[in-house]
């Protein structure tokens, strides 16, 4: 439930940015939707509502989704306060890269990477396994924030906004596929000496 709620405020911005040039009129008000800086609007909007939402459901916020939420607003308020989509275009660039320091860091730093300090109640697997997560999340984390620069700058805004949908999508699966690849042998192993 809580991945998908994560999709909602990407999802929002792609439809918004698509609807740019159109006229949205409450009562007396009427607004234009100018593309990327309504779509980041938005984008800031959903982010904080999810916060929300997740807080009211669970009663406690992932630090991922803290950080998530700072840099949607940070560069989200420097895209709209300069209008400039550069910063906006940055966000996943940064936020990936700084995932890639902090959990490429956290194998030389204590007996546990951060793979196996967030998921080591829940499974249990050899140290070497943990280590090729961890490197597996890191090399996506680099090349998440690689390809959305390409992309950015190589491509025209309307594609990198489809991107932004798209690869949000298609890397998680991606990822969520190679991980499961890599802990299902040993979760046969634990399954049959728990029996």
């Amino acid at each position: 439930m809580r991945q998908l709620l994560e999709f909602v405020p990407i999802a929002l911005f792609f439809i918004v940015y698509q609807m740019k040039g159109e006229t949205i009129t409450f009562g007396d008000w009427t607004y234009t939707l100018d593309g990327i800086f309504s779509a980041t609007a938005v984008l800031m909007a959903a982010t904080i509502a999810q916060v929300l939402v997740t807080w009211l459901m669970t009663r406690q916020l992932e630090r991922r989704l803290i950080w998530l939420t700072l840099a949607v607003c940070i560069f989200g308020g420097a895209t709209l306060v300069f209008r400039n989509e550069a910063f906006i275009q940055w966000k996943p660039t940064i936020f990936n890269w700084v995932l890639a320091i902090v959990f490429g860091g956290s194998q030389f730093i204590g007996e546990k990477n951060l793979m196996e300090r967030t998921l080591g109640s829940q499974l249990q697997l050899p140290h070497p396994i943990w280590t090729r997560l961890n490197l597996l999340w890191v090399s996506n984390f680099l090349i998440v924030g690689a390809l959305n620069l390409v992309v950015a700058y190589g491509f025209s805004e309307e594609t990198w906004v489809s991107y932004k949908l798209y690869s949000a999508i298609g890397f998680t699966l991606v990822l969520t596929i190679l991980t499961a690849l890599i802990v299902s042998p040993h979760l046969k192993e634990q399954e049959a000496l728990d029996k």
